[in-house]
């Protein structure tokens, strides 16, 4: 069972940048997903267990960049944010199992685990 512990959200005027971290007790591929107030989940970012592969939803490409350092902990910094970006955001693992390490996984019906959520502001 996977430990996931979400940092880093809260308030920032639209222009600013913020970063998220998901702290995780193993190696995992990972994503961020959010829901913003009256709207679906969506995906934003996910990054392969091998770290080889990203992929980020077309609203964010060029804005947020995802990473991972050696403790296993995912950053999703944000930058040039819009108040369309306001959300609580979800950080998702899934399981290496029979999958490509190279995979990054779009659907949140792919992943294992969640964290709790953490709501992110963008102020106009």
């Amino acid at each position: 069972q996977a430990r996931l512990l979400e940092s880093g959200g809260g308030l920032v005027q639209a222009g600013g940048s913020l970063r998220v971290s998901c702290a995780a007790s193993g190696r995992y591929a990972m994503g961020w997903f959010r829901q913003a107030p009256g709207k679906e989940r969506e995906f934003v970012a996910g990054i392969s267990w091998n770290d080889v592969d990203t992929d980020y939803t077309d609203s964010v490409k060029g804005r947020f960049i995802l990473s991972r350092d050696a403790a296993n902990t995912v950053y999703l910094q944000m930058n040039t944010l819009k108040p369309e970006d306001t959300a609580v955001y979800y950080c998702l693992a899934k399981e290496l199992g029979s999958s490509s390490p190279s995979s990054v996984f779009g659907s949140e019906y792919e992943y294992d685990y969640w964290g709790q959520g953490i709501q992110v502001t963008v102020s106009t």
